[in-house]
């Protein structure tokens, strides 16, 4: 029997809905898994395997054959855990193919049938809202952050059972609901005030006027002068974060899997500083799979260069384009993936080496 569940997929932040297509049918036992999968996503083969029986549920030992369409989209990280299992559940009628299709699922599932958080929740949601899904079942360690979409329905599990149950309806899920006023007005202190530095009125007055115009700087003064310390005040002084710039940031730390437990939103302004050993690629952003670099995880808020000169003339040259689009485009063979990077440049260093 053939079965249809939704999902999502990212190019960046920009989602794409995913049609998670299961066959069983007659043949010797296998478990073929096709549409551009990643190696975590061919993993999922042993941890729904293993989740599914020991749940309680019958895996069927005929030949199942799982698409993730459309194909010529990549397919990565652990996310499609749940889907694939649900997949099953339907195809073996051990669930409601038409209910199961009515939503998206997103999780990691654990070998005893527990559903785990995944990273990149919030813009898989926004991806999912956009495409026309009103329902979406993620994991309950990430139910405070898909929620933050305030669009679709979302529905926490703990369980691979308390969804089965959920579909079958023997029990309710509540959609989940934050209060985002509330979570930003909980605004993180930062650890550095500017009332506490004493003297340096000149390098006092070259940030105030830096954080009123939005503007780049850099300090050059001897060693243990205090530019480091001016530095990390800066963001204490910035104006709130707005709704919007909180979202944005979010969804750059949220696919970054960066997001602290407990902290579903970024509440301040980032303040990143990279050591002056880093590369390029992890200034600008790139890899195999472009992810987002220091620029971007930057966005909305402050990337601080300390040592500046000792930073390779090649990640110093990297900055100069998103410096001045506000964005950061990585092309690769197999992707072009815009980041946004609107960020304050902040650079210190010594007078002479």
């Amino acid at each position: 029997m053939l079965s249809i569940v939704n999902s999502t997929a990212l190019n960046g932040l920009e989602g794409h809905l995913v049609r998670v297509e299961v066959d069983v049918s007659n043949g010797l036992p296998a478990f073929d898994l096709s549409g551009l999968p990643d190696a975590s996503v061919k993993e999922a083969r042993d941890r729904v395997r293993s989740a599914i029986r020991n749940a309680g549920f019958e895996f069927p030992a005929q030949r199942i054959t799982v698409n993730l369409a459309p194909a010529d989209i990549k397919k990565e990280g652990s996310m499609y855990d749940l889907a694939i299992a649900v997949g099953i559940l339907a195809a073996t009628e051990q669930m409601d193919p038409v209910v199961c299709g009515r939503h998206a699922f997103m999780g990691e599932l654990s070998l005893n049938g527990g559903v785990r958080g995944v990273a990149g929740v919030l813009p898989n949601v926004l991806a999912a809202c956009d495409k026309g899904i009103a329902s979406v079942v993620v994991p309950l360690d990430n139910a405070d952050e898909a929620a933050l979409s305030g669009k679709a329905e979302v529905r926490p599990v703990s369980s691979l059972n308390q969804l089965a149950g959920f579909l079958r309806g023997e029990i309710e899920i509540p959609p989940h609901r934050v209060d985002v006023e509330n979570i930003l007005k909980c605004t993180e202190t930062t650890q550095h005030d500017l009332s506490g530095v004493q003297g340096q009125y000149t390098a006092r007055r070259a940030l105030e006027v830096a954080a009123a115009g939005g503007h780049n700087m850099i300090m050059v003064g001897s060693p243990g002068s205090g530019k480091t310390m001016l530095a990390r005040c800066l963001p204490g002084i910035l104006p709130q974060i707005s709704f919007e710039e909180a979202m944005e940031t979010t969804k750059i730390y949220s696919l970054a899997g960066l997001l602290k437990p407990g902290s579903p939103v970024i509440t301040s302004r980032p303040f990143r500083t990279p050591h002056h050993s880093a590369s390029a690629v992890s200034l600008v952003g790139g890899g195999k799979f472009p992810r987002p670099g220091e620029i971007s995880l930057a966005h909305n808020g402050v990337l601080f260069l300390d040592e500046m000169p000792e930073f390779t003339k090649d990640c110093l040259e990297a900055l100069r384009q998103p410096m001045e689009d506000g964005v950061v485009t990585i092309s690769r063979i197999n992707a072009t993936i815009t980041y946004p990077a609107r960020i304050m440049l902040v650079a210190a260093c010594n007078p002479c080496p």
